[in-house]
């Protein structure tokens, strides 16, 4: 006879259960990964009808000035490249979702819930950071590099390059205004707290700093300081954060967890 789970449980799903065999949690990743790969190509393809309008919306910084193509297949590899970057940016909520879909079964029933409720957040906080790199960082830093040659050097900046430049920028930042959320959920899940965030303030402080010269796109001081401010904002709200929704995580007892036995 088989062993039936209790009927204050759910029941068992050998895809959502945590005990998966390593074959089982390959074919998943797989499943994943094709589904992820499917919402990429999905959002390429849309993306290419409105291609040219985000490439003059990139271009806007310049103030007027118009990025060369030298190469004969410059101006395809441009498009492409902005097709791609904005298709990713279209798929992000599916990517999203089946990264969060491939962890769930490690997780407590209430972890899986605070994953999908953050889920609209984490894209919010996306574009919030797309939106402060694109009107508050590039402006100045633009400006300060065409400048920087004086009348010795005439800026005049090829298409791939300047264009690989602003949504590089434009990424890492949108990516570091996710900070709050993801610390959040791991507080919430037990995994880090506050004190143990603040307790290595000083650290983070210089990986923000070594961050912010990798994502500064200028060696001056005005500009690395333009994204470390928000940066280092963002790491003491995130430990704020962490203060007020921590929980002390409970070690999962998989005995009790409900599971049907085959009969032989």
């Amino acid at each position: 006879m088989s062993q039936q789970a209790s009927t204050a449980e759910p029941p068992y799903d050998p895809v959502e259960s945590s005990s998966m065999t390593l074959m089982e949690h390959l074919k998943e990743l797989r499943l994943r990964l094709m589904w992820m790969s499917g919402a990429l190509i999905v959002g390429t393809l849309v993306a290419m009808i409105f291609t040219w309008q985000v490439v003059e919306i990139i271009n806007r910084p310049l103030g007027g000035a118009v990025p060369q193509v030298i190469g004969p297949t410059d101006a395809i590899s441009v498009f492409f490249k902005v097709a791609l970057a904005t298709g990713a940016a279209l798929a992000m909520p599916v990517i999203m979702y089946q990264l969060i879909a491939f962890v769930a079964p490690g997780l407590y029933p209430h972890e899986r819930r605070n994953l999908l409720i953050i889920l609209p957040g984490i894209m919010v906080l996306f574009v919030t950071g797309v939106v402060f790199a694109y009107f508050i960082m590039l402006p100045p830093a633009i400006g300060f590099l065409q400048r920087f040659g004086g009348e010795q050097l005439r800026t005049d900046w090829t298409a791939p390059l300047y264009i690989g430049f602003v949504t590089r920028v434009t990424f890492w930042i949108g990516a570091a205004f996710q900070m709050p959320l993801v610390i959040a959920f791991l507080a919430r899940a037990g995994i880090t707290s506050g004190p143990s965030l603040l307790r290595y303030w000083r650290h983070s402080i210089v990986i923000v700093s070594i961050a912010a010269a990798i994502i500064t796109p200028t060696i001056d001081p005005i500009n690395m300081t333009i994204v470390m401010m928000p940066l280092i904002g963002l790491y003491f709200l995130s430990v704020g954060i962490a203060y007020l929704v921590y929980r002390p995580r409970v070690p999962r007892d998989f005995s009790e967890e409900p599971f049907v036995k085959d009969d032989e």
